[in-house]
């Protein structure tokens, strides 16, 4: 099913409120695209896709940070933060999705991960195009993303 999204999640539109639940901020989707697409009906898992790849910026940029102040290229804590986000972040959002009924998602759990993938690698191949455009440095990021998509995707195969 298709819905209104937001069209642009990430961690930088997540306000903690003082209750210590979280607010969505700007819902004016990607600010690039035409108003008519940003207005479009989509799938749930662009969004969902948007804050994983938020996840993985996250630990990527600390590690770009800690390789150029201190030396660290490899920083194992940031990569297990990244999976542990991933996890409480789906679990999290499975459970409200799951609890309020409806039919915005396929209900076996692999299914659900092939189409948040698939809107992951999208998102990773638009961020690769920003990133050599505006920072080439970073674009490691989201190339490293697509790696990781394919290799959940079963990559490694022969």
């Amino acid at each position: 099913e298709l819905i209104r999204c937001h069209g642009d999640l990430h961690l930088g539109q997540i306000l903690l409120r003082p209750d210590g639940g979280f607010a969505v901020i700007d819902f004016e989707g990607e600010p690039l695209a035409p108003l008519v697409e940003r207005r479009a009906l989509t799938s749930p898992a662009r969004d969902v896709a948007g804050m994983l790849r938020s996840f993985s910026y996250a630990a990527h940029s600390a590690r770009l940070r800690a390789a150029s102040s201190c030396g660290l290229c490899e920083s194992d804590v940031l990569l297990d933060w990244e999976r542990l986000a991933r996890h409480w972040f789906l679990r999290g959002y499975f459970g409200e999705v799951d609890g309020a009924g409806g039919h915005l998602w396929p209900v076996p759990p692999g299914a659900r991960q092939w189409l948040i993938s698939l809107f992951e690698i999208e998102k990773a191949f638009y961020e690769v195009d920003y990133e050599i455009n505006n920072r080439p440095d970073w674009a490691i990021i989201p190339l490293s993303g697509i790696l990781q998509v394919l290799e959940r995707w079963g990559g490694d195969r022969d």
